[in-house]
């Protein structure tokens, strides 16, 4: 009987504590049934052993960031020994060096691409009985224009004399117009101020344009190479040479210049030759001394082949700090079969670029027509 009613006792005791604790949970399980479900997507937790992503600073005074490294541009001939164009040399037998430095070619382009370049004539005196036949070859060259070539018109006299007849055009005609309007004029021959003006026009004119098209620069200078009156000096003159990429290519009528020289000085014909000779070796160009206005069309074509049988090659320097200085440029080539001896031909160096900023004259454009009592 004891034990029945213990039994009792147990079950009545179970069911308080049951409805005990389904008495207290209730509220929170109703208030859990009616939270409304969030829109928002649940955002994963990144696993504590991945590796933090770190993301690159820039310090304060790498606000301004700079490119020092500047791309050299070669326009390089290979000729034999006989001084005969080789067209068949490959990157891998072209070394370049930079003050004696091998630097890493980083372009290489053998096919023919545009030129521009500027017709420089002397319209002094001294080309009186030369300057016809100098008007008719430089049509020659004109003539050998292909797409994308385009060519300008410069006449000089005397320092105040410098004038640019037709600027840059790819239009054959309108070249060769300004070429018949020429007429000589008396004046002090200034060649070394309209070569300085000349080169820099043709510099400033290719850097106006896509600088990834790229284009050779040239000037094809017609004079007898006697400078009588210049504002800039030689040395002036090769200093902007080395900072521009412009060949020059001279006809030079010395013939007539006296040979008698002094004790020290050399004569007006050694040093007009001299002159145009160190005009073209520097630039990486050609001079050229016609003995009889009969070769110039002879020459006339042999530039418009030179123009086009050259290699562009470019580097990145090694040294590239903006210092202005001078950098000597050496180009070698590999020997060909049976040990055949090829020489390149380029410019001679660069100057650096500076931070500095510096004037620099500027050449007018002008339409100059010839008179009517011409």
């Amino acid at each position: 009987m004891n034990r029945k009613r213990t039994n009792i006792f147990l079950l009545v005791f179970g069911l308080i504590l049951t409805a005990t604790f389904a008495f207290l949970t209730y509220p929170q399980a109703e208030a859990q049934t009616n939270t409304k479900p969030s829109s928002a997507r649940p955002t994963p937790t990144p696993k504590t052993n991945a590796s933090p992503i770190v993301s690159p600073t820039i310090e304060e005074d790498e606000g301004i960031i700079k490119v020092k490294t500047e791309l050299v541009n070669l326009n390089v001939r290979i000729v034999d020994r006989n001084n005969r164009p080789i067209g068949s040399v490959s990157q891998r037998e072209i070394k370049i060096y930079e003050d004696n430095v091998l630097q890493t070619i980083d372009g290489f382009t053998k096919a023919e691409v545009p030129t521009n370049y500027a017709l420089v004539i002397d319209n002094s005196g001294s080309l009186r009985h030369q300057l016809e036949k100098v008007i008719d070859a430089s049509k020659v060259i004109v003539n050998t224009n292909r797409a994308g070539d385009e060519t300008s018109v410069v006449r000089f006299v005397s320092s105040d004399k410098i004038e640019v007849v037709q600027d840059f055009t790819a239009n054959k005609a309108d070249v060769n117009e300004a070429l018949d309007n020429l007429f000589i004029e008396g004046g002090q021959t200034a060649i070394i101020d309209a070569i300085y003006l000349a080169a820099e026009k043709v510099d400033s004119y290719e850097k106006t344009r896509n600088p990834n098209e790229k284009k050779r620069r040239a000037l094809i200078l017609v004079s007898d190479g006697e400078d009588r009156d210049s504002y800039y000096n030689e040395q002036q003159l090769f200093e902007l040479l080395r900072e521009s990429d412009v060949q020059i290519y001279a006809i030079g009528f010395t013939t007539d210049l006296s040979k008698d020289g002094g004790f020290i000085t050399k004569s007006p014909k050694a040093k007009s030759e001299a002159f145009l000779k160190r005009l073209a070796e520097e630039t990486g160009g050609k001079a050229y001394f016609p003995q009889a206005i009969t070769e110039l069309d002879t020459i006339a074509r042999d530039i418009a082949s030179e123009l086009r049988t050259q290699y562009i090659i470019s580097y990145y320097p090694t040294n590239d700090e903006n210092d202005g200085r001078f950098r000597n440029i050496r180009v070698v080539v590999d020997d060909g079969p049976n040990k055949q001896k090829r020489i390149a031909i380029t410019r001679t160096g660069r100057t650096a670029v500076t931070d500095e900023p510096g004037a620099k004259p500027t050449l007018q454009t002008t339409n100059q027509s010839k008179p009517n009592n011409q």
